[in-house]
């Protein structure tokens, strides 16, 4: 079942070309997006105006090549369009545009905004009492941004526990965090849990998990030869 999902998903990417130089950004997500989309996200083509609906935010939005084949996958996008990527009037541009692409929920690719705009949209669905979560997606390196660090501290002290960060750790962040990044979010009242961001039974565990009262952060670490 691994080895044909695997399949499916390269011969969807193939069909991508003219980013080459973000293949490695895309490879190292694809098994992370795959668990989300496959087994945790409550969202659907159908259901992607649903007010209660699960929301899945790519802060990491450049190089999305995997992030459309999963859509395409999952029925968000025609197979067919994926052959525009990157083309004059193509919706499937080298960042992902919440207008143009179905499910998509922000635009994306400004390297920093992603978390803080999660925190937002969770402070929201509590206030409409809507039972929908929220997912981001960030990279190691991302981390360094401070807008990060502010969306941490505020997400810990309100107890957002319907929020979940995925850091995908492919070792590329130039400063790091003492540690450890999952020590990073610990300090500010997460719970979090580093796993192997190839292992989708670990990483559907650590998605499902309940920890009432706190925001939960997950490292998915990944080799760095393993961009593919």
């Amino acid at each position: 079942m691994l080895a044909s999902m695997r399949n499916e998903l390269a011969g969807l990417i193939e069909r991508m070309t003219g980013d080459e130089k973000h293949d490695w950004a895309a490879g190292s997500t694809i098994d992370v997006l795959w668990v989300l989309y496959d087994r945790v996200l409550n969202v659907t083509p159908d259901t992607v105006d649903d007010p209660d609906r699960d929301r899945f935010l790519l802060s990491k939005g450049h190089g999305p090549m995997s992030y459309y084949a999963v859509l395409a996958a999952k029925g968000f996008l025609d197979h067919d369009l994926l052959d525009t990527w990157t083309s004059f009037g193509s919706p499937l541009g080298q960042h992902p545009d919440r207008v143009l692409v179905p499910g998509v929920e922000i635009g994306s690719g400004s390297l920093g905004h992603g978390l803080g705009l999660g925190v937002g949209t969770a402070l929201g669905l509590r206030a409409r009492r809507r039972r929908g979560r929220v997912f981001v997606l960030v990279g190691d390196g991302e981390l360094d941004e401070g807008s990060n660090h502010e969306a941490i501290a505020i997400a810990g002290r309100l107890g957002l526990d319907r929020l979940t960060t995925v850091v995908v750790d492919n070792s590329s962040a130039s400063h790091g965090w003492p540690g450890g990044i999952a020590r990073r979010f610990d300090v500010e009242g997460w719970h979090t849990a580093t796993v192997d961001g190839r292992d989708h039974d670990a990483l559907h565990r650590a998605f499902t998990a309940a920890h009432p009262g706190r925001p939960s952060a997950v490292v998915a670490t990944i080799e760095p030869e393993e961009y593919t």
